[in-house]
This record gives structure tokens, sequence and C-alpha cells, in this order.
């Protein structure tokens, strides 16, 4: 197990924070892998079975921020948080940099232009949750057909185009930082939320999507934010507060 996972369980042990119960009969697969020698978790999810959906405001109209509050509002619901991860960019005050949709409500518009920092690096794309499917999309595939994502999130750049790996990344790049993303299969029934348990480049990310997972979609989420909840893992970062948070939602007593 690596270090990085150890020192959270750790954490979490000692400020009680470890979720358990529901965990155990959870539906998402989350696992702890290896690939060309570098460590990551990966945790796998059925949209047209999991309720996968975003979050962003509170009830109190706050930003969420963490994955704690959010269990804790769903917990009146008599649900759990079974899965969570930051899940796209975000300004100062938390608000989405680019496109957010969250129940079919658009709370900010699509960004189609190139800009400075990672979401800038074209091609980017967006992260669309529908109808018993969930598809990575190129920003100007999106923007050009819109399809009715019930959930959406924009980030950038796009770690996999169609199988081949996003043309600005290097082999031999020597930036390096701990990564969170998401891919998808081409008929959008398999979704696969990645984070880096180490730093890596965006090159060696791409290549676990592409060349390890098979999937030909795949989108970045974040390299200075990038956190998991995953209670069946006894796992759940915590630290600076986020802007959206992609998740899925189970019921209490299942």
């Amino acid at each position: 197990m690596c270090a990085v996972i150890s020192k959270t369980r750790t954490a979490l042990t000692a400020l009680g924070l470890v979720i358990s119960g529901t965990a155990a009969q959870s539906e998402v697969t989350c696992t702890e892998r290896s690939f060309d020698g570098l460590a990551y978790t990966a945790c796998e999810v059925d949209p047209r079975t999991d309720v996968l959906r975003l979050f962003l405001d509170a009830p109190s109209g706050e930003k969420f921020g963490q994955f704690s509050s959010i269990d804790n509002t769903l917990q009146d619901e008599n649900k759990v948080l079974a899965f969570a991860m930051n899940a796209g960019m975000y300004h100062d005050d938390r608000a989405p940099v680019g496109l957010y949709i969250e129940d079919g409500q658009e709370i900010m518009r699509v960004i189609p232009n190139a800009g400075p920092g990672n979401f800038g690096l074209l091609p980017n794309g967006v992260f669309c949750i529908r109808e018993n499917r969930a598809d990575v999309i190129e920003t100007l595939t999106y923007a050009a057909t819109p399809p009715e994502c019930r959930h959406a999130t924009q980030s950038g750049p796009m770690l996999v185009i169609d199988g081949d790996l996003h043309p600005r990344f290097l082999a031999d790049s020597t930036s390096r930082y701990v990564r969170n993303g998401v891919g998808t299969s081409e008929d959008g029934s398999r979704v696969v939320f990645v984070i880096s348990d180490q730093a890596v480049t965006f090159h060696e990310f791409g290549r676990i999507f592409r060349d390890d997972l098979g999937l030909p979609q795949a989108l970045f989420f974040d390299g200075s934010v990038s956190r998991l909840h995953v209670p069946q893992l006894g796992r759940s970062d915590f630290g600076r507060w986020m802007g959206p948070i992609v998740g899925v939602v189970e019921p209490l007593d299942r």
C-alpha cells in the first residue's frame, strides 16, 4: 500500500472520520492498482445502475466544499456518499471555471476558447451524466451539438481523445503532480475515476486510461487539488476546500 493512502487512513482514524457500515456493500468498485510502476486508485461506476451526480451548493447556499458536508446532508435523506472525487477546476470563490450543470440546471456556460493554465490547454472537455450513460466529450464537439446532460462539468485538458493522448503531452516531461480524472467507454456504460497516489506526468496519467483501462476518452480534473472519498477502502481525503464534486449516492441501509 502506498504511503499516501496509509497516511490518509491514519489521519482519518485519529479524527474518527472513516465511514463504516454501508461501504462494504457499495456497488462502486474501487481498487488500488499499479501501472508502469506507478500507484493509482481507480473507481469504476456503472451509470445504468449507480446514482452518479454532481454536487456544488449545499442547502444553506454555501458550497459543500468537503466530502463530509455532502455526507451529512445525505444522511438526513437516509442516504450515503459511497464514492466521491473533486470534479473540475474552480475560481477562488469555488465557482466552476467552465460549464457546470446540476439537476438539469446550467449554472455556468461552456467555455470553448483557449486560455491560461491547464483548463485552457485545448482540447479540453466535458464530463456529461445523462440517462443510463456518462461520457467524456471534447468541448467543441459538445458545443456543436449539446446532449441533454442531467449533470455536467467542464475541465481540461483532455487526457485521451478518441484513443489518442493529448498532442501536447510529452513522454519526457518533468512536471509531476498528484492528478485525478475520469475516463469513459464508447457506449457510455463504463466510467472509471482515477487518482494517482504519487506524483505523475500528464503523459503517464493519460496512459493509465488508454493503455491500462482501455478507455477511448478521458478528462483531467485537477492536479492542485486531487481528492478521493472511498469508504470501502477506509479513505476520505481532506484539506483544501473544493468546488464541483462528483459522487455516487446509495441508500444508507443498503
